[in-house]
C-alpha cells in the first residue's frame, strides 16, 4: 500500500502521482493521510486503483472519476464525484451540495446524509444515500438511479427526464413534472441490486418510485405555468 501525506507533500503531487497510474500498475492501493478538508482530492483518475482518504474533504473530491474506487473516511464537501464516468466513490459520512452532479456512470454511495441538489442533472450514474437528501435533488436528472433510504426535501425531481428516483421515507414535495410511479418487478430488481452493492440493509419493497410525467419535454402553452 502506498501512503501519501497530503500536508507534507501537497495536493498537486498527490494528483500527479495518481494520474500516473496505468491499468497495469502494481501500486493498486493508496492511503491519503492528513486530508484536513483539502479540495479536489483524487480528481480525474483513470485507472483501476483504490484510494482511501483518511478524513473529511473539501469540494470536488473524486470529480471526473473513471475506474477507480475512492473511499472517504469522513464527510465530503460540495460536488463530490461530480461528472463521474465509472468506478465507485464511497463517503462514510455526509455529503454537501450537488453530490454526484452530472455523473455519467459508476456508483456513488453516501452512508450519511446528502445536502441540496443531490444528483442534479445526472446522466447515468447510480447514487445511493443511506440517510436523507435536501431540496431540489435530481433537478433535471436525465438518466440513472437515485436511491434514498431516508427522506427527501422540497422539489424532488424538478424538471427531470428519464432518471429513476427511489425513496423509502417521506418526500416533502415533488418538483415540476415529477410524479409517483408504479413500482414494477423490474424496478424491484434494479433497486435490490443497488442496495446490495451499496451495503444498505433496506428492503426494495419499502420504497416508492418517482419519475417524469413527460409533460415538459416540448413547450405547450397549456403547461406554461409549470416551466
Amino acid at each position: 500500500m502506498q501512503t501519501f501525506d497530503l500536508e507534507a507533500q501537497g495536493l498537486r503531487a498527490l494528483n500527479e502521482a495518481l494520474h500516473a497510474q496505468a491499468e497495469n500498475t502494481n501500486q493498486t492501493v493508496w492511503e491519503v493521510v492528513n486530508a484536513r478538508g483539502s479540495h479536489a482530492i483524487a480528481v480525474g483518475l483513470d485507472a483501476p486503483i483504490e484510494v482511501n482518504v483518511m478524513g473529511s474533504t473539501g469540494y470536488y473530491c473524486a470529480g471526473m472519476n473513471s475506474q477507480a474506487t475512492i473511499k472517504v473516511h469522513g464527510s465530503a464537501g460540495p460536488g463530490v464525484a461530480e461528472n463521474m464516468m465509472s468506478g465507485t466513490v464511497i463517503i462514510e459520512g455526509d455529503a454537501s451540495q450537488y453530490a454526484g452532479a452530472t455523473g455519467h456512470g459508476g456508483l456513488l454511495v453516501i452512508k450519511g446524509n446528502a445536502s441540496s441538489r443531490c444528483g442534479i442533472s445526472i446522466k447515468g450514474i447510480d447514487i445511493v444515500v443511506h440517510g436523507n437528501i435536501g431540496h431540489m435533488s435530481a433537478f433535471m436528472a436525465q438518466s440513472g438511479n437515485l436511491v434514498v433510504c431516508g427522506d427527501a426535501g422540497d422539489a424532488l425531481g424538478d424538471s427531470l427526464y428519464e432518471a429513476r428516483l427511489f425513496v423509502r421515507g417521506s418526500v416533502k414535495s415533488l418538483g415540476a413534472d415529477c410524479i409517483e410511479k408504479e413500482m414494477r418487478p423490474e424496478h424491484i430488481e434494479i433497486l435490490r441490486d443497488l442496495l446490495e452493492r451499496a451495503g444498505a440493509d433496506a428492503k426494495p419493497e419499502e420504497f416508492k418510485r418517482y419519475g417524469s410525467a413527460r409533460q415538459l419535454y416540448n413547450f405547450d402553452v397549456d403547461n406554461a405555468a409549470a416551466y
